[in-house]
């Protein structure tokens, strides 16, 4: 994906925030164009004043990369529940960042020492799965998290299970993430 088509994603969610919130905003983009009618998965994470303001995202591709951008903004703005709805005044004080998944595969693991020993710091986004339980981490959060066993912990307890879980049955999966922030609300950045 291109350095532009990042642009575009996050006016398209820009805009979708904005329309939920009644607030005048139009996305410069081509809503009809082929690359965004493929079917992706993506996070739409939202920061205020350097800190986190909402997070949603799909694991799975099973929409267009236009809706599931859209829904997800909106999602993150309205509907985290770790948050109160954003309000049409903080709709300019807020930065977008996208990050668009690759395919998950799954991790072969022995046990809790083998999976801490695949984990790759800074590169994978980590699915974690045990039953009904199951939590993500994006790539990015090993930037507050930097070591594998905090990083699996918190994993775990996000999901709902004490951070020392592990039972045979636990699956993990990895993937990576292409990623456009805004930078005052007017620029961004690729990282893949």
């Amino acid at each position: 994906m291109l350095p532009n088509q990042g642009k575009e994603l996050l006016s398209i969610g820009r805009s979708a925030i904005a329309c939920a919130l009644n607030i005048p905003y139009r996305s410069k983009s081509d809503e009809h164009a082929p690359w965004l009618q493929e079917l992706s998965a993506c996070f739409v994470t939202l920061m205020q004043d350097g800190r986190l303001r909402g997070c949603i995202g799909s694991l799975e591709a099973q929409r267009s990369l236009l809706m599931d951008v859209k829904s997800n903004a909106v999602s993150a703005a309205l509907h985290d529940p770790r948050f109160v709805p954003l309000r049409a005044a903080e709709f300019d004080d807020i930065h977008i960042e996208i990050s668009l998944l690759s395919p998950r595969l799954a991790m072969a693991v022995q046990d809790e020492a083998d999976a801490l020993a695949q984990l790759r710091p800074g590169i994978d986004g980590i699915v974690f799965e045990y039953g009904c339980y199951r939590s993500t981490f994006l790539p990015q959060v090993w930037e507050e998290l930097s070591q594998p066993l905090q990083f699996l912990a918190l994993l775990k307890r996000k999901a709902g299970l004490p951070a020392d879980f592990w039972a045979e049955g636990v699956k993990l999966s990895r993937y990576t993430v292409t990623k456009w922030r805004e930078i005052d609300n007017v620029e961004e950045y690729p990282n893949g």
